[in-house]
């Protein structure tokens, strides 16, 4: 069973391989050239050396492996390029690599959104709570603010990041979202993130569970103020 298992998990890692290269070659056509290139040539000359030094033999072999190395190293590099620009410009895009940004972080996506598909994606952790928005940079500043104000009345003393995503002056492209996320220093205990976000969650529900009223509002109707 041991043997068969280890034969299913080669089986699916090849076959993920595959798709990975058929979905880069898509957006990369060159990508074949380029990694075949990549290994002829660190092959080539690790096996020269070889030759200059009278070890052939021990060259080719390890010729071979750090070709196969550096051939991984820049697929893993093309295909990642690949990936953030099918991602570019696509609504929740932010969301999908948030949501793979590792362990220490409870991403919530799309907890605040308008009419032109502008979001607000919540990320918790021990760097505090980071709001990333993705949509028109004027559009989104609005929906940071009404976020801010709403998380305001559970959560206190907690810093808030804001990060929208673009390649325009102070915004952080697609790609580097991830590595923003981590540099970002940690500033709480875990316990405090866990109450953070049990606060949020309730929040969340609070105002999921809050009885609207359907169709326009009567006229000359107030809304009730605080106390």
């Amino acid at each position: 069973m041991a043997r068969e298992s280890s034969e299913s998990s080669t089986a699916g890692r090849l076959k993920q391989i595959v798709q990975t290269y058929k979905m880069t070659r898509r957006v990369d056509s060159k990508v074949g050239l380029v990694l075949a290139g990549v290994g002829i040539v660190t092959f080539g000359v690790i096996l020269a050396v070889g030759f200059l030094i009278g070890h052939p033999i021990y060259a080719g072999i390890l010729g071979f492996l750090l070709a196969f190395l550096a051939v991984a190293v820049v697929f893993g590099r093309r295909a990642e390029r690949a990936a953030f620009g099918q991602l570019e410009g696509q609504p929740g895009a932010a969301a999908a690599v948030l949501e793979n940004v590792g362990r220490g972080w409870s991403v919530t996506p799309a907890v605040n959104m308008n009419k032109s598909q502008d979001l607000i994606h919540r990320a918790v952790g021990k760097a505090g709570i980071v709001l990333v928005a993705e949509g028109n940079p004027n559009r989104v500043k609005s929906l940071l603010a009404a976020e801010k104000r709403k998380m305001a009345r559970v959560v206190i003393d907690v810093p808030v990041t804001d990060i929208i995503v673009g390649t325009g002056e102070g915004e952080v492209p697609l790609k580097k979202l991830r590595t923003t996320l981590l540099k970002l220093p940690r500033v709480l205990p875990g316990p405090k993130v866990t109450e953070v976000n049990d606060r949020l969650r309730a929040l969340g529900d609070l105002m999921k569970n809050m009885p609207i009223p359907k169709g326009p509002m009567p006229k000359g109707m107030r809304m009730p103020k605080g106390r």
